[in-house]
């Protein structure tokens, strides 16, 4: 089953959920925007998981309204506007781009973020501390991580000179992860060769950047991952981003946080607001569980040896 298959499937069929017979009290909806790209499925699965533990049952202690953008990012903001036209009590989102739309739709009903990235230097937060407005969530830290891949792609390669930083056009966090590649990279003597698109420009995108002949590339999450990571195999250059379905799809390693905590944590924000909390008095809260995904399959492809002091510091490994 494809993507697009599975989250409609799954999206119909928790829309048609008839409310227990007989029931008097009022069935809280979440309304729920996600950013088509590998990793939605996980985070739907997870996120659900999460709230059944809290004691949730479908259907007849909480209804979900589901939205994604089947890949075309500029849908977001129509999307959003829908769920608020349906009054859900809560948004949840996944991913900046998701964020930043529902925030646009809605002063009023509470956005929780289950990840996204920096969300006080993307406006969608005052502070960690207090966010105020109607959002909080789980800083995904993404900015930060996109610098520890420099120094993943130094320790894989310790004569690497020159990283090319591929981030995608329209996601508002795509300035603040270039940025933290130039400085992680020029902090170790590397040359940072930055490269926004849009993800129908991956093709001439990866054409020029193999006339750059990196060392590696770092990725930003939000584009199309698996076609990136088959561009990267094709043109042979070592990609590393901060997303573990990355690596899944064919990329050689990813540092990032652990999901099932991240959506975890959102879950419990959402059961505290659907018990009357009010968003801006939930801090944002920042991802304390981080993993190393390698893939050794596509290091072999790529003719790479993966140091025996990085393998030694990975989670997982995909052979």
């Amino acid at each position: 089953m494809d993507r697009r298959t599975f989250m409609a499937t799954a999206a119909g069929g928790l829309l048609v959920h008839p409310l227990a017979a007989g029931a008097q009290a009022k069935v809280p909806t979440v309304g729920v925007l996600v950013r088509d790209a590998p990793g939605s499925e996980r985070f739907w699965q997870l996120f659900r998981q999460a709230l059944r533990e809290l004691g949730y049952v479908e259907g007849r202690s909480i209804r979900f309204e589901f939205r994604s953008d089947q890949g075309q990012i500029g849908r977001l903001p129509a999307l959003a506007a829908e769920l608020v036209k349906r009054k859900v009590d809560v948004i949840v989102t996944w991913f900046t781009p998701a964020a930043t739309a529902a925030k646009q739709a809605t002063a009023d009903i509470p956005i929780v973020c289950a990840t996204c990235g920096d969300p006080v230097e993307t406006g969608l937060g005052v502070s960690l501390a207090r966010p105020g407005g109607n959002f909080t969530g789980i800083a995904g830290v993404g900015a930060e991580l996109a610098g520890k891949c420099v120094d993943l792609v130094r320790e894989m390669k310790p004569g690497a000179r020159l990283i090319a930083g591929l981030v995608h056009a329209p996601d508002p966090l795509s300035k603040l992860f270039l940025e933290q590649i130039r400085v992680d990279g020029a902090a170790t003597g590397m040359t940072i060769d930055g490269m926004a698109i849009r993800a129908e420009e991956l093709d001439a995108g990866f054409r020029a950047m193999k006339k750059m002949q990196p060392d590696a590339v770092i990725v930003q999450p939000s584009l199309p991952t698996k076609r990136v990571a088959e561009l990267a195999l094709r043109y042979r250059i070592p990609a590393v981003s901060t997303f573990r379905e990355f690596v899944e799809a064919g990329g050689l390693m990813a540092y990032g946080v652990v999901e099932a905590d991240v959506y975890r944590r959102a879950a419990v924000l959402v059961d505290k607001i659907l018990r009357g909390a009010k968003p801006a008095d939930l801090p944002i809260e920042e991802p304390t569980q981080f993993e190393l995904v390698i893939n050794l399959k596509t290091a072999k492809v790529l003719g790479l040896t993966i140091p025996a002091s990085l393998l030694a510091r990975t989670d997982q490994v995909i052979e």
